[in-house]
């Protein structure tokens, strides 16, 4: 079983996601998907930057992968994702169906968590367009991935978001901006100033959902630190990591213990707590609601 690093979801200065990345490479991670996937007025890194990138973590062994974005809204979005599908050095994933058709029938690809690939008749149809990987839907139940498993295409790996704020939804308006009563077109990329996303709570204090430019995500960490000997045993081939501001590096190192241990580690969780910008959660895995906490029974 692989770890994965998936593309970074916030706005972060030029140098603090070289810094960044280049710490990323002395850790245990096999893939890193890098790019940005958000939104199109963040232009701290050009696509040459992300390829350089690219390059040194290749070089540090790493299987760089270059991500498109979920939301195209202009004629210069779909330049911008036409260029990544073109570049012939790096892997693509396509985080939208342009990029799939794009890319269908030319090279292979990873099939991103926004295509939404719930059964296995779209698993089917995705490894025929040249899906050579999948990523699971957050939402998608333990037991349902269980029988995906069971019947997807041989040659097609699965990764499954073990762990990081979730990417609920994306719009065509600014969040962020809205926030600072700020038109989106002249927002200041205020995002830059929330490393990790600016929390709502509701009144009684309570992380609810968290700001980022225009994508919307959970408050809580979806984590399946516990789950990980179950993943490994239905035919996971990698966890993904979402990059955070802070414990990255922690984070990657608890996850790679668990991958490597033969059972679950009952205080793992726990000693994540400290590591996490919010409160754990793994509801949509057990059919729950996403924000819920579910502890098995370990022995």
């Amino acid at each position: 079983m692989k770890l994965a690093l998936g593309p970074l979801q916030y706005y972060w200065p030029r140098e603090t996601v070289f810094d960044f990345y280049q710490a990323m490479a002395e850790t245990p991670v096999d893939v890193v998907y890098l790019g940005e996937a958000v939104c199109s007025r963040r232009r701290e890194l050009r696509q040459s930057d992300w390829i350089d990138i690219a390059r040194m973590l290749q070089g540090a062994g790493k299987q760089p992968v270059l991500s498109t974005m979920v939301l195209l809204e202009s004629t210069s979005d779909v330049s911008a994702m036409h260029k990544i599908a073109g570049n012939e050095e790096f892997l693509v994933e396509a985080n939208d169906m342009g990029a799939v058709h794009n890319l269908a029938g030319r090279r292979p690809f990873v099939a991103g968590p926004q295509l939404n690939l719930f059964n296995a008749d779209s698993l089917d149809w995705m490894a025929s367009l040249g899906a050579s990987r999948w990523v699971a839907p957050l939402e998608m139940r333990g037991d349902d991935l269980a029988v995906l498993l069971s019947a997807r295409p041989a040659e097609l790996e699965t990764e499954v978001f073990a762990y990081g704020r979730m990417p609920l939804a994306f719009s065509a308006r600014c969040f962020t901006a809205r926030h600072y009563n700020l038109p989106k077109d002249d927002c200041g990329f205020r995002c830059i100033e929330h490393p990790d996303g600016q929390r709502l709570a509701t009144r009684e204090g309570e992380g609810f959902l968290v700001l980022n430019g225009i994508q919307t995500q959970s408050a809580r960490v979806h984590n399946l630190i516990h789950a990980v000997p179950s993943l490994r045993a239905m035919g996971v081939d990698l966890l993904r990591l979402s990059p955070q501001s802070r414990h990255m590096a922690e984070v990657i190192a608890a996850f790679d213990a668990a991958r490597q241990a033969t059972q679950a580690d009952a205080g793992a969780l726990d000693r994540m707590r400290p590591l996490m910008p919010d409160a754990p959660c793994n509801g949509y895995w057990h059919g729950r609601p996403g924000l819920d906490l579910v502890e098995p029974a370990l022995t």
